[in-house]
């Protein structure tokens, strides 16, 4: 399982940590100082989650979400030292997958993020419009059979 992972903070010694973990559990990790280089980055590279602090300077992890969303379902875990409700409710409203608070566990952000992963790629995908075996086939999006 090697993951690339996008993380954005504007804390050094905050990316350190996460870097390190991440690293720790088999993922490669890229390192934002803020929204604006998280952006660039994702517009030119594969990303399979992005880790994102609400308070970055340039656009702050909100801005960066709501960018993002316009083009891709890329899983988003948000970091931030706001601990009330309303930050993490518009959080997760405006497309993140998980919000957690800081001061955090880096075990538990790596688990979080694992979690996070397992859910995407446990989606079903739909390959096929028709099943076939002999004479019958089914026709999976008119939900009728031949």
């Amino acid at each position: 399982m090697n993951k690339h992972i996008l993380v954005a903070d504007d804390d050094l010694h905050i990316r350190e940590v996460i870097s390190f973990a991440l690293e720790k559990a088999g993922m490669q990790v890229t390192l934002a100082e803020d929204g604006r280089q998280a952006i660039d980055y994702f517009a030119l590279h594969s990303i399979d989650l992005l880790v994102l602090d609400i308070n970055m300077p340039e656009f702050d992890g909100l801005e960066v979400c709501r960018e993002i969303r316009k083009t891709s379902d890329t899983p988003i875990l948000f970091l931030s030292s706001r601990d009330d409700e309303i930050d993490r409710i518009l959080g997760l409203e405006i497309g993140g997958d998980d919000y957690v608070t800081k001061p955090f566990s880096p075990r538990e952000l790596v688990a979080r993020i694992n979690i996070i992963l397992k859910r995407v790629v446990a989606k079903p995908v739909a390959v096929m419009n028709q099943l076939q075996h002999g004479k019958l086939a089914i026709h999976l999006e008119q939900h009728a059979a031949t």
